[in-house]
């Protein structure tokens, strides 16, 4: 995950790795406005999955009036999957009760339509018996949840049955208006008659209604419109203060799997009176649901289908919310502020988190760990009683990596672009391939300074400064650049580092930031080029031809390299003495008369030492140990190089025979200034002796 550029480190504040508003603003200001449109566009988008992944913000209506809400099947499944997750685990871990004494469920088994020989309706006369049978029990309130919208010829038993009733009971009823999928209008019609047929007040409807999602998974309360009749979970229990509640089914589970959650007997054991009497004790004073428990109808998912495996009817499922509201557990949901403000809170970490400059492991360990945040925070929403439903964890994770990705992409996008442009102006002091590998390797610039053994060249053109203030600025700004970038090209095809530039000096090494076996070799190639190129530079023009001549000092020594400066204006340079003896070793060429002065210490390390002739032990200003010095001499024959390079070391053992062949070679070379100064320098010194330049 390395970045060639983050955002946010332009302020101070930045160097601990996290962007300042400060400096993101700064970075901003950079980015062009089809790419920062883009990110917005996508960061908008992340911003909205983050908050309608359950549903989209839109509505629509249908042919019947009915309003409902378009949807993204794909995030809408995965959120649905997710808050089942939840519940099933909050419901397992902090949800198990004993088995509840105040219901009693009175059950329509596949048993008992093997008996009845009736499978669908339900048996009247079984019903109208088990009535009488649960009135005579003293039970608190009972509920028929069975919808009566189809004649049997035993109607009249359970009418009669049902005007006989001295508990409270509540018969199931539903429209075709809200429930347009399980009646008919001639269904509803025979209901609303069946209930005119009963005259007793104790008996009274109350709707029917499990609100089962798309997946067939109850998961909400349903709506409880007000032209039905009380809801039946409501109205069993009296808790009005729930009437409004559309919030999420909290299902229990039991604490010891021998039993379930609500006792759930047979109806046939409430049909003979010899029985039933048995069965007064666990009747009395209960709310008792009286319906169906059939696999093959009125089945639903919850929840906790996925962990268990096992669908709920529908009965169970009013039990589930009828003991909810005894309990008053209606816990609340996020609102429509909290849920936008933990949106863009999920969108501004993402988008925040490709910005921050880190190293890749904790850059790494920082999204996962808001990874497993942003996907635990719902887990813990619900074990602390939140209802989390609508709560969009799924939206959060695609939210955070679509922000995370667009604003990625506009960092690598402006990384690639700075890089280019880093590359481009590394390029100017660094060689290409050197320059490549500290971008791709940052380490390799050394932030602080370490010392290192480095070639060190140092320029200058004798006489500028006084020809400046003849040339127009102009003339001399143009000649000057022309020259540098001349000799900056020399430095960097060699692969050498442009340390400076002093005026018209360039000052160059090699060996740092990247140390090469051929340093020397390369630093050598340099300054031939750079004596040719001085050489031919002042053919162009008569203006170029005023310029004097270059003169070049090369030496090897050790140098602290790295990163020096103030705050915002560090520079990579060398520092030391190996510095200072190639700046004297230029000065000296003024005193030798020689073009470029390579020292003894250079010259042991490069491979072709045939190119050298000798220019003799001097000792250099503000300087005591004497230093041998050579320069390359490149328009000499070979042969005379050597026979210099050999009658020299003769007259440093005291050969003074040696001293004259050497001025002899210098008489024939008239026009070789340095020679001829070499050979006065050797009289003037003696053999071994140092030629002092300037004070010490």
């Amino acid at each position: 995950m390395d970045k060639p550029k983050q955002w946010g480190t332009s302020a101070p504040a930045a160097t601990a790795g996290l962007p300042t508003l400060a400096s993101i603003r700064a970075d901003l200001a950079r980015v062009p406005m089809t790419r920062r449109v883009t990110t917005i566009l996508f960061i908008v988008i992340a911003m909205l999955i983050a908050r309608y992944s359950w549903q989209t913000p839109v509505t629509v209506i249908d042919g019947q009036g009915v309003k409902s809400n378009l949807t993204l099947p794909f995030f809408q499944d995965a959120e649905r999957g997710l808050y089942d997750m939840r519940a099933a685990v909050a419901t397992l871990l902090n949800r198990t009760v004993p088995q509840d004494k105040r219901v009693l469920l009175v059950t329509f088994t596949p048993d008992t339509q093997f008996n009845t020989r009736e499978r669908s309706p339900l048996d009247r006369t079984t019903l109208a018996r088990a009535l009488t049978s649960l009135d005579a029990m003293g039970a608190r309130a009972i509920g028929i949840d069975i919808l009566i919208d189809q004649p049997q010829p035993d109607d009249q038993l359970l009418v009669d049955a049902l005007n006989a009733m001295q508990t409270p009971t509540f018969v199931g009823y539903a429209t075709v208006r809200h429930n347009p999928e399980d009646m008919s209008h001639w269904q509803q019609e025979f209901l609303d008659n069946f209930l005119k047929r009963i005259t007793n007040s104790k008996v009274r409807p109350a709707s029917l209604k499990v609100s089962a999602d798309s997946d067939n998974v109850a998961r909400s309360w349903p709506e409880q419109p007000k032209d039905l009749p009380p809801f039946l979970p409501i109205a069993l229990t009296g808790r009005t203060s729930a009437s409004d509640y559309r919030g999420s089914i909290q299902f229990m589970a039991p604490a010891n799997s021998e039993y379930e959650v609500f006792e759930n007997l047979p109806v046939d054991l409430f049909t003979e009176p010899a029985a039933a009497s048995f069965m007064a004790p666990r009747v009395k004073d209960r709310i008792v649901l009286v319906g169906g428990d059939l696999p093959d109808s009125d089945q639903f998912e919850t929840p906790l289908t996925r962990a268990t495996g096992q669908t709920s009817a529908g009965l169970k499922v009013h039990a589930a919310m009828m003991t909810q509201a005894l309990d008053r557990r209606l816990p609340s949901r996020v609102g429509d502020v909290g849920l936008w403000a933990l949106a863009l809170f999920v969108v501004l970490a993402g988008a925040f988190t490709s910005m921050v400059d880190v190293r890749p492991m904790a850059l790494s360990a920082l999204i996962v760990g808001q990874l497993l945040f942003f996907g635990g925070a719902p887990f813990l929403f619900e074990l602390r009683g939140i209802d989390t439903q609508g709560m969009p964890a799924f939206g959060w994770l695609a939210g955070w990596l679509l922000a995370y990705m667009a604003t990625e992409a506009t960092v690598k996008a402006m990384g690639s672009d700075e890089k280019k442009f880093a590359q481009g102006a590394l390029g100017k002091y660094l060689p290409k391939d050197i320059a490549a590998l500290i971008l791709k390797d940052p380490t390799r610039l050394s932030l602080t300074g370490e010392r290192l053994p480095i070639f060190t060249m140092f320029t200058d053109i004798q006489g500028f400064t006084a020809l400046s203030h003849t040339m127009p600025p102009e003339t001399t700004a143009s000649i000057l650049n022309a020259y540098l970038d001349g000799m900056s090209d020399i430095v960097l095809k060699h692969g050498g580092t442009i340390d400076k530039f002093v005026g018209d000096a360039v000052v160059a090494f090699w060996g740092a930031p990247i140390a090469r076996d051929e340093d020397g070799d390369r630093a050598l190639a340099a300054v031939v080029d750079m004596m040719n190129f001085c050489a031919e530079f002042g053919k162009a023009s008569p203006e170029r031809a005023l310029l004097g001549r270059t003169r070049i000092g090369l030496h090897h020594g050790e140098a602290i390299v790295g990163n020096f400066g103030g705050e915002g204006r560090i520079q990579y340079t060398a520092l030391g003495d190996a510095m200072n003896c190639a700046a004297r070793l230029e000065g000296a060429n003024k005193y030798l008369k020689s073009t470029a002065l390579v020292s003894d210490e250079a010259r042991t390390l490069i491979h072709d030492q045939t190119i050298f002739r000798p220019m003799g032990r001097i000792t250099l200003s503000g300087r005591s140990t004497p230093i041998v010095v050579w320069e390359p001499a490149p328009h000499m024959a070979v042969e005379v190089r050597q026979q210099l390079t050999q009658l020299w070391r003769q007259f440093e053992t005291g050969n003074m025979q040696a001293l004259h062949d050497i001025e002899a070679i210098a008489a024939n070379h008239d026009n070789d200034v340095a020679l001829a100064a070499f050979a006065c320098r050797l009289r003037e010194a003696g053999p071994g002796k140092s030629f002092e330049l300037g004070e010490k």
